[in-house]
């Protein structure tokens, strides 16, 4: 799957694995959880109110379009959140070969 992101230079730091709609994917040490799903995905998450994917616009936390729900139920910021080993994010998405397709998402914008 093509990502929305590309890393364009390596960094020394360990690998960071961690899950995305249940897929194992590796981030590195460092990255924060938008940068790292971008490199996978070319979106955070669906959209709530309608068809659509959402995948951060500010990239600084201030326009609250990042919010991604992670497998233990915390709805965190994509772009101030360190990838932690282990983490799982939960879009809403279901993922078919190499396509994305949206599936319903229920509850409100936020923490």
């Amino acid at each position: 799957m093509t990502g929305l992101f590309r890393r364009l230079a390596q960094r020394p730091g360990p690998a960071v694995p961690f899950t995305i709609d249940g897929v194992p994917v590796q981030a590195q040490a460092g990255d924060l959880l938008i940068g790292a799903i971008l490199l996978h995905r070319r979106a955070l998450r669906l959209f709530e109110f309608g068809p659509g994917e959402r995948a951060g616009y500010c990239l600084m936390g201030a326009c609250q379009d990042c919010w991604v729900t992670l497998a233990d139920g915390r709805r965190v910021r994509a772009c101030t959140t360190l990838v932690e080993p282990g983490m799982a994010v939960v879009t809403g998405a279901v993922v078919t070969g190499a396509v994305v397709t949206g599936a319903v998402v229920t509850g409100g914008v936020g923490g």
